[in-house]
């Protein structure tokens, strides 16, 4: 028998961590197409963050509980629902509501849980998998023989990105800010591993291509890093944009674009329609869940908070100490 009522995490208003407290509120129930997933644990992604100070609303008709990721186990089934059946375990790419006991989930956007792998560890899963996958391997293209870039090495998009490219046989180049973190990107599989506070990604990654550039560089940065990615990379390269932290805009001179023949992309996940977001699950299914079965690629987790600590949890993030996922347990 499932409880009508369930701790969330509620956020009072828009601004720092201390805002988000928990509360209670019903228990959601599955509509067509979806699962009522009873929540181990749920991954603390940036974009939480962006939605917490105001400046990332949900698309119209989701929940504004955070959470975009979680594990746990199917104990409710919507209509036209066959997969994940009731008692599976699971871990989900979700719109919303991932900070909380229980949780909606789209059934096509439901992946099982690793034999190797605990549910905590499975909610590091969702969020970063989809993401590399559709703008590392989709939109760019990346292929084997192939050389890659990813800055933020240590994110949980960098500890997914390396060990993907890597297993896919590319030759990768990760940044990070200290030589700890730069460490950390070399044993995940970066061949070479640069310190953007002390060091030039550009000239690091010409000197290490014979001054040819990357074939993909997958970017978080955003503002001036825009032009110095460009200068990174190589004939017919493909630089794919998913966030800004030093801003959207940019001033960009066309004429290597051009003469390079490159392609500058990006996308975001969350707003997607679940259709789309299925076909990657469906890809991820067949191309990277063996991997993580047979052990090959696992989450990298920083550390473990009671779902209560969520202001913790994001306090932790903006100081931008973790290496790999944060996890909030249920």
């Amino acid at each position: 028998m499932l409880p009508k009522t369930m701790i969330f995490i509620r956020t009072e208003r828009y601004g720092p961590p201390e805002v988000l407290l928990p509360a209670e509120m019903d228990v959601p129930a599955p509509g067509k197409g979806e699962v009522l997933i009873k929540v181990a644990a749920a991954g603390v992604n940036r974009p939480d963050v962006i939605q917490r100070t105001g400046h990332y609303p949900p698309p119209p008709g989701a929940s504004d509980v955070l959470g975009l990721e979680v594990a746990g186990i199917v104990v409710g089934t919507g209509e036209g629902v066959t997969e994940p059946a009731l008692g599976e375990q699971v871990c989900a790419l979700v719109i919303s509501g991932g900070y909380a006991e229980y949780c909606v989930a789209p059934a096509a956007l439901c992946l099982p849980v690793p034999a190797p792998l605990s549910l905590i560890e499975a909610a590091g899963l969702p969020e970063t998998c989809f993401t590399v996958w559709t703008n590392v391997f989709e939109r760019g293209r990346l292929q084997a023989g192939e050389s890659f870039l990813v800055h933020g090495g240590t994110s949980g998009i960098g500890t997914t990105a390396i060990p993907l490219a890597k297993a896919f046989g590319a030759r990768v180049f990760a940044t990070a800010g200290s030589a700890e973190k730069c460490q950390v990107c070399r044993d995940l599989g970066a061949e070479i591993a640069i310190n953007h506070r002390s060091e030039d990604f550009v000239a690091v990654v010409k000197a290490a291509t014979g001054r040819r550039g990357v074939d993909v560089i997958l970017d978080m940065v955003g503002g001036d890093y825009i032009q110095r990615n460009i200068s990174a990379l190589a004939p017919d390269g493909r630089l794919v944009q998913i966030a800004f932290l030093k801003g959207s805009k940019a001033e960009l001179d066309l004429m290597p674009v051009m003469l390079k023949r490159l392609t500058v992309t990006g996308s975001t996940l969350r707003a997607r329609p679940v259709a789309e977001k299925a076909s990657i699950a469906a890809a991820l299914k067949a191309k990277v869940w063996p991997l993580l079965e047979a052990g090959q690629l696992k989450p990298v987790i920083h550390t473990t908070l009671p779902l209560a600590q969520a202001a913790e949890a994001h306090r932790l993030m903006e100081s931008n100490r973790h290496i790999g996922k944060i996890i909030l347990t249920v």
